[in-house]
């Protein structure tokens, strides 16, 4: 046995054995070792440890003082590679370890938060942290194993998650216009947007951006007017509350909407987009696999 090979495993395992059974031959029964095997190596640990590390008795043996010490750190170390099996074996059944989550914004109104709600509720010991930011960036994200799982979307790039990233696919998400409370459409069914061309209308992108309302207005034959450019969606809300202009909503963050806004839907005309879950192709954590069953639950 080597230097460092007094300090394997094997051998402290056999020092604790023997040191709590006070016998070669107890501490044989307990580990399906031969007495003689027992004998033999840890006469090899003490001569590595330069001396012996207990003293032979009529009836058993008894730790010398350095064998007191030795032990000592054997049972340190013992209990904390036992504590790191134990964790280990939590994060491959994912009960244990942590878990991070990124989302785009709206995904963060409704459906992440409930998901991890139930989450937390069926694995307390897995910390969670969350991320929050585009889908593009989310995916980046993931392929450098920043985080574990990514709900992302289609929109704005038009295509979703490529082959970096296993991907499910959670819902399509229909966008909704969203109405002051008192606009002239607000009590209707279904909204044509054709009848919305003459609105003030608030988006979040910069003047010129490819963006869902400008195709969906385009398909519908006219160009949306608009007056206010407000980055966050709560934002623009606030906006049409205040009865200063129309603006989409994603569906999925219809729960989260304020009462002093109308969401209508505009039936065919209405853009949608595809959520999905992505996660890493190779060894995806068992605690993100479980999240993606949250995630992928119909609605209701």
């Amino acid at each position: 046995m080597d230097r460092e090979g007094m300090f394997d495993t094997d051998a402290l395992v056999l020092l604790d054995a023997v040191a709590r059974t006070g016998s070669f031959t107890a501490a044989a029964a307990r580990l399906n070792y031969t007495q003689s095997a027992v004998s033999r190596r840890i006469a090899s640990l003490e001569a590595e440890a330069g001396g012996p590390l207990f003293d032979r008795l009529p009836r058993g043996v008894r730790l010398t003082a350095a064998g007191q010490a030795l032990h000592r750190y054997a049972r340190d170390v013992l209990e904390r590679l036992g504590r790191a099996g134990e964790e280990l074996a939590a994060i491959r059944e994912g009960t244990g370890g942590r878990l991070r989550v990124g989302a785009f914004a709206t995904a963060n109104a409704v459906l992440v938060p409930v998901a991890l709600r139930d989450f937390r509720q069926a694995r307390p010991d897995v910390t969670v942290s969350m991320a929050e930011g585009l889908s593009v960036t989310l995916l980046e994200a993931l392929g450098r194993a920043e985080i574990d799982i990514a709900v992302v979307s289609d929109y704005p790039s038009g295509r979703g998650p490529g082959e970096e990233a296993e991907v499910v696919r959670l819902m399509e998400d229909e966008l909704l216009v969203a109405l002051p409370a008192g606009h002239r459409l607000a009590g209707s069914g279904v909204v044509d947007l054709r009848d919305l061309r003459e609105d003030s209308w608030i988006e979040g992108a910069p003047a010129g951006s490819p963006t869902m309302l400008a195709a969906a207005c385009a398909r519908a034959g006219f160009a949306p007017r608009v007056d206010f450019r407000i980055a966050e969606w709560t934002g623009k809300l606030g906006y049409v509350a205040a009865g200063l202009g129309v603006t989409l909503v994603p569906a999925m963050a219809a729960p989260a909407i304020r009462g002093d806004v109308a969401l209508r839907s505009l039936g065919d005309l209405a853009p949608r987009r595809t959520v999905y879950a992505a996660l890493p192709r190779t060894a995806p954590l068992a605690a993100a696999r479980f999240l993606l069953g949250l995630l992928s639950r119909p609605p209701g």
